[in-house]
């Protein structure tokens, strides 16, 4: 009997897999635990799809146009900063689609499936307008002779559109994970969405670059489609069937007076601690993500690497924030203080910059490679600890805003920081013929620049730890604890 279901499984491939999957997932897999027989894994992977589509999209979109723009294009940095910027213009609407998500009234009760099908529209007209924007830029085939202002109009249009997108999508499908689960287990889900975001992130920059291994404009509008198509398919599978409908909610979400926008806000800043925390949260991206519009022209221009390989930075990137999201699980999960493990990510991020900047001294890819990992993996740190915080700080009818709080701040934060990234390149490259820099030196500036903020972030996060070490306060897997004095909300605090 035992042979013959052991033959039975050598036939069955689809279930042997699923078992063997179900097995090992929650050993090695972060986050994973977070799985129930009410919501299984395999429930929550489908719903990890959306984050799929918005990895692509980062890396399409900060990755490989940023660089083919300036480097292929010869579009000046700022423009193409401005354009990348452009998306980022609607992050501080998060903490607004947040908040409509949470109060969403709908006649069969879904709150979280409309704004997410809203983002993928956005998502897909957004791809849909930016190959033409590239034709007309790259002046290829028919398109030489049309005025450059319609490029440069309808590609900032459609980076507007993807950003607006990717936003909305994020923002609710975030929202709708937490609702799925237990409230103890929200950060963990979180965690594993973000982590299927590095996943897709990976996968897309080593797909992207082994397809523009021979780059040819015609090429990447082929894979700019391809992506448009996916994101529709991948987002449409993710959502379907994951909100019950309930008219009872319905019904009573209907007859109940709503909260206004401003009240919900000023009750979740009004919480201990909020304010700083939002404040660390802000100042992160200025370190980290500066460099997101120069690493890859950086590469090109100083080191002389080529767009397949350049792309292929962006996985590297997201492979180092996937071992400190996954670190910073661990350790967390084991009662370890989510203060501590921002200024670690920050402090890593210092040597990261170091390297990068020695690599042009010498000409040494290695240590740029290794520079580009470290950044990820102090970004990972830092922003795992900072999700725990927030995540922790807000009831549980607020989830939402909360997120959209997070996401909005942290995005801005990287919005202006990479227009300023791109603004202060150009300003430096413009001064190349009166001092006679070298061409790694517009970039080196702006790594240093990134380097101060981190410090910056240290200065700001490390009086937190002392207070803590001070007040004799043990380590909090919930957030930022406050001096003892001001600890009169303990299942909420933060410091």
């Amino acid at each position: 009997m035992h042979a013959h279901q052991m033959a039975l499984d050598m036939f069955d491939y689809r279930s042997f897999a699923t078992r063997k999957l179900s097995a090992i997932g929650p050993k090695y897999m972060p986050f994973a635990d977070v799985a129930t027989d009410d919501v299984p894994l395999s429930r929550l992977l489908r719903l990890s799809l959306f984050q799929i589509s918005v990895g692509m999209a980062l890396v399409l979109i900060v990755g490989t146009l940023n660089r083919v723009m300036i480097v292929e294009l010869s579009v000046p940095a700022s423009l193409v900063a401005g354009m990348l910027a452009l998306p980022l213009l609607f992050a501080p609407f998060r903490t607004l689609i947040g908040f409509k998500s949470d109060v969403h009234v709908s006649a069969l009760g879904l709150r979280r499936v409309p704004y997410i099908w809203k983002g993928t529209l956005y998502q897909f007209g957004g791809f849909a307008i930016m190959p033409f924007a590239l034709l007309v830029l790259s002046g290829y085939g028919e398109s030489y002779d049309a005025p450059l202002w319609l490029g440069y109009g309808s590609a900032g249009l459609s980076f507007l559109m993807v950003g607006a997108g990717v936003h909305i999508v994020q923002t609710v499908g975030l929202a709708l994970a937490t609702d799925l689960v237990a409230e103890e287990d929200q950060p963990k889900v979180v965690g594993l969405m973000y982590v299927m975001l590095l996943v897709g992130m990976v996968f897309s920059a080593l797909v992207f670059g082994a397809l523009l291994e021979n780059y040819t404009p015609g090429r990447l509008i082929q894979v700019i489609q391809g992506v448009a198509v996916t994101t529709a398919l991948l987002n449409l599978v993710a959502m379907w069937q994951q909100e019950p409908r309930d008219r009872v909610r319905a019904r009573a979400m209907k007859e109940a007076r709503p909260m206004q926008f401003k009240e919900a806000w000023q009750s979740l800043v009004q919480r201990p601690g909020m304010v700083r925390l939002l404040i660390i949260i802000g100042l992160g991206p200025f370190g980290f993500r500066m460099a997101d519009v120069l690493l890859e022209p950086y590469g090109g221009q100083v080191l002389g690497l080529s767009v397949a390989s350049t792309t292929k930075l962006t996985a590297l990137f997201a492979l180092g924030t996937l071992v400190g999201f996954g670190f910073a699980s661990k350790f967390l999960g084991q009662g370890g203080s989510p203060v501590w493990y921002a200024i670690v990510g920050a402090a890593i991020g210092v040597p990261g910059f170091l390297a990068i900047i020695f690599a042009s001294v010498s000409a040494a890819v290695v240590l740029f490679l290794i520079g580009t990992f470290l950044i990820g993996l102090g970004t990972g740190l830092f922003g795992h600890a900072t999700l725990t915080a927030t995540i922790r700080a807000a009831p549980s009818n607020q989830i939402g805003l909360s997120l959209g709080a997070w996401g909005a701040v942290q995005a801005t934060a990287a919005g202006i920081g990479i227009a300023l990234a791109g603004i202060v390149r150009d300003l430096v490259v413009g001064l190349q013929h009166i001092a006679g820099n070298a061409p790694e030196t517009p970039y080196n500036f702006v790594f240093t620049v990134e380097i101060v903020f981190l410090l910056l972030a240290l200065l700001v996060t490390l009086p937190f730890l002392k207070d803590q070490k001070k007040n004799n306060v043990p380590p909090d897997p919930d957030g930022f604890r406050l001096p003892a004095s001001e600890q009169h909300s303990k299942s909420m605090e933060l410091s």
